[in-house]
């Protein structure tokens, strides 16, 4: 049989009801097998993750200041969610250990980690499943990397029995026993982790959207979802600033060919997002997939006549950077020009001092500095090789009174970056989007 890793976030988890729907959801599929819960996220609004309070417990402890009054809070969550489902388990004695561990000093990646644990336990018994604790199955090397061929061996034992297993997200353990966690939204990397040792034909990412949004629905009220998605277009969203999945996840999952579908867990019916190593062919030609970008950038554009023919000129100007500690995003450049791409934050307190090194090192015959950028980033695997894509949406930028500042096309052709003022970030985003999907 076909095994399937099912993943449950923190809001699809958070109360008695969601715990309800996630029930519905296991019980529908015999394939799902394998099941990670987060720790319980938020209600509402001016509600507070579990995860966050614990943090918050170690806080106090490591402050010498009293705990109790938030750890009842956590405890009651849990023996609410417990006593509306008439959940049949225990957690009194299970809380007080924990209390107790904290009120000892217990690390901060113990402390962090029982809000899966305990939400596991809940879950484990209230879909009449095994418990299996991810500190057993989920190992780490002493240098605090993933241990995968460890792990596998760990889990392939409850692969060909007949149990639904709920292993905990967020944590596994290290050489010597202790707690270790990922970080945070940790629960999608375990979910990856475990889909990829158990070589699963899907993993479902459990949320509380419907998968991934085409743009920022802020920008563009009512914007299309994405069916389906590559694990490079994927990537390329993210570094730009998508609210996507946390980047960890994807790799587990991308060297075993294991597509991932987000999925609501208010809207179960709903196909969600599915994410895929590649998509061919593309239809249609021309189409683009998702539009990201991020605000307050500075560039530095460096212009040097014969720079081209001065070998050391690139070596020289990022081993300034280096020097001052300063990361780059993109690097456009011409035959005699180039400009660095730099977040305005990493310049600050830096910039007259990298100035005055790149003059004195580099000797450019011209350095100007523009600031309050922003970088918008089209991505589509369908943009690669169409004619036309550029003039369209160069066009679209055009007729919206947007003016470009800066553009990079990386050699892959799967995305456009454009460099516009901050001020008009909101408009070339939804320029571009009505330019391709209207």
């Amino acid at each position: 049989m076909k095994l399937k890793v099912a993943k449950f976030g923190g809001s699809s988890l958070c109360d008695a009801s969601q715990f309800q729907k996630v029930k519905k959801i296991v019980d529908r599929d015999p394939q799902r097998k394998f099941i990670v819960p987060s720790a319980p996220g938020k209600r509402h609004r001016e509600d507070i993750k579990i995860t966050d309070l614990l943090y918050l417990c170690h806080a106090q402890v490591s402050h010498r200041v009293p705990f109790s009054e938030i750890f009842k809070v956590i405890s009651d969550r849990y023996h609410q969610i417990a006593k509306e489902l008439s959940i049949p388990i225990d957690l009194s004695k299970i809380l007080l250990d924990v209390e107790d561990q904290i009120a000892s000093g217990a690390s901060l990646d113990y402390v962090a980690s029982r809000g899966e644990y305990l939400n596991a336990l809940l879950l484990a018994a209230y879909l009449d499943c095994q418990f299996l604790d991810a500190a057993d199955v989920i190992k780490f090397h002493e240098d605090e990397t993933i241990d995968l061929t460890k792990t596998q061996k760990e889990i392939e034992s409850y692969v060909q029995n007949e149990h639904r297993y709920v292993i905990p997200g967020f944590y596994g353990s290290l050489p010597d026993g202790s707690i270790k966690i990922f970080p945070r939204g940790g629960s999608d990397i375990s979910g990856a982790i475990i889909a990829k040792t158990v070589n699963a034909s899907i993993y479902e990412n459990w949320t509380d959207v419907s998968g991934f949004l085409v743009t920022d629905p802020g920008i563009v009220p009512g914007c299309r979802p994405i069916k389906t998605i590559t694990y490079r277009e994927l990537r390329e969203l993210s570094y730009m600033g998508a609210k996507v999945l946390h980047e960890e996840t994807i790799f587990p999952v991308l060297e075993a060919g294991i597509p991932i579908n987000v999925k609501n867990t208010n809207e179960p019916e709903n196909p969600g997002t599915m994410i895929v190593s590649y998509r061919d062919p593309i239809d249609p030609p021309g189409s683009i997939t998702g539009i990201a970008g991020r605000k307050d950038f500075t560039v530095l554009a460096i212009e040097k006549n014969l720079m081209k023919s001065d070998i050391s000129f690139v070596r020289k100007l990022l081993s300034i950077l280096e020097n001052h500690q300063v990361r780059f995003e993109h690097i456009p450049s011409g035959i005699d020009s180039l400009s660095l791409v730099i977040k305005s934050s990493e310049l600050s307190g830096k910039l007259d001092k990298l100035i005055e090194d790149i003059h004195v090192h580099c000797k450019p015959d011209l350095l100007e500095i523009h600031p309050n950028m922003a970088l918008v980033a089209t991505v589509g695997h369908g943009m690669a090789y169409t004619p036309g894509i550029s003039s369209k949406l160069f066009t679209a930028l055009y007729e919206s009174g947007v003016n470009v500042r800066m553009i990079d096309q990386g050699s892959s052709e799967i995305n456009i970056i454009v460099g516009v003022e901050n001020k008009d970030f909101e408009k070339a985003v939804a320029s571009i989007y009505q330019a391709f999907i209207g």
